[in-house]
């Protein structure tokens, strides 16, 4: 004697979330609320099994009565839309209709389904495997989540600390080290540059008159002074207590590096204000240029805009040299 069950529609739905009720010729009648999912909230109810799953094993099956006669063997499915989703499903007969009771699951492919559809744990059964597995995924995307902000910390601490490294910390310029570093990137890439060594005239005695907070300042306005007349693509370096390199990108046009040398040492004879006092200070200045060299050398070429800065000196200061091997040969007596 076979025993009937009587279940209604919401332990239905709680116990096989991904069911599916088919009438006879394939139309469906009821579905589970994860069913729904699959297709975007589009109401299935009256639409046709097989214009919305395709039974991709056992082969030949197009028909209700074809999933019954196969006694509930196992069917292998999958959507017929954009997703393609693969699905696995058992279907049994229903014993008050010719109808059929068909519940599936997502099986290997319920890692995609998740992401696809967008499910949560109240999309599968309490007894489904799956469950287990959005256990799994879920603490994975957390440890994920968390090791991705530690490693965004970790970069942020590591982008800080070499910043800091090429920074100096007076004047918020880069530093020597810095300066060494972008020399070699240009020469070694065969980059064209322009060299200007910058060394302040007076600046000591401001030091020792006004004392070193005077100094510092001036050593700020100096700064502001360099970036202003410089581009986003150059470097201005701070080498020494009051000595600076410029180093300017793929400019190696002589007149245009003169003219920047004028404007820095017209701004720089600009009394500055300091506490009720003022400062005088102005610059000498030593150019060089990547094209002077077969192959530039950065110890040369800071050499040479060293020598064209000491002629500056000589001339009377406040003044621009652009390097020549003239120089060389006059080096001795300047």
């Amino acid at each position: 004697m076979t025993e009937q069950l009587s279940i209604s529609q919401i332990s239905l739905g709680h116990l096989m979330p991904m069911h599916m009720i088919l009438a006879q010729d394939g139309t469906v009648l009821r579905s589970g609320s994860t069913v729904a999912k699959l297709f975007s909230g589009q109401k299935i109810t009256g639409l046709c099994f097989f214009d919305l799953f395709k039974v991709r094993q056992p082969q030949g099956i197009t028909s209700v009565a074809d999933i019954i006669a196969g006694n509930a063997g196992k069917l292998h499915l999958s959507l017929k839309n954009e997703n393609q989703t693969s699905l696995k499903a058992v279907g049994v007969g229903l014993a008050d209709s010719d109808g059929l009771l068909l519940n599936m699951s997502f099986g290997i492919s319920v890692v995609d389904a998740i992401g696809d559809f967008n499910l949560t744990i109240g999309d599968f059964a309490a007894t489904d495997l799956a469950v287990e597995m959005l256990y799994l995924l879920e603490a994975k995307s957390a440890a994920m989540a968390e090791s991705r902000k530690l490693n965004t910390r970790l970069q942020g601490a590591k982008i800080a600390a070499e910043e800091q490294a090429y920074t100096d910390t007076l004047t918020g310029l880069k530093n020597r080290r810095a300066m060494d570093h972008v020399l070699s990137r240009f020469i070694e890439a065969g980059e064209k540059f322009g060299l200007m060594q910058i060394d302040l005239d007076y600046f000591k005695a401001v030091n020792d008159k006004m004392g070193h907070a005077a100094g510092d300042h001036v050593l700020h306005e100096v700064a502001k002074i360099l970036l202003e007349e410089t581009r986003s693509s150059d470097l201005v370096a701070r080498v020494g207590g009051d000595e600076f390199v410029m180093i300017f990108h793929r400019l190696t046009d002589i007149n245009k590096l003169n003219d920047i040398a004028g404007r820095i040492i017209k701004r720089m004879e600009v009394p500055i204000p300091f506490n009720g006092q003022i400062c005088r200070i102005s610059a000498s200045i030593g150019t060089t240029i990547s094209d002077n060299y077969q192959s530039p050398d950065m110890d040369k070429m800071l050499s040479d805009a060293d020598l064209a800065l000491y002629a500056s000196k000589h001339k009377g200061r406040a003044c621009y040299t652009v390097f020549s091997e003239e120089l060389l040969s006059g080096a001795a007596h300047l």
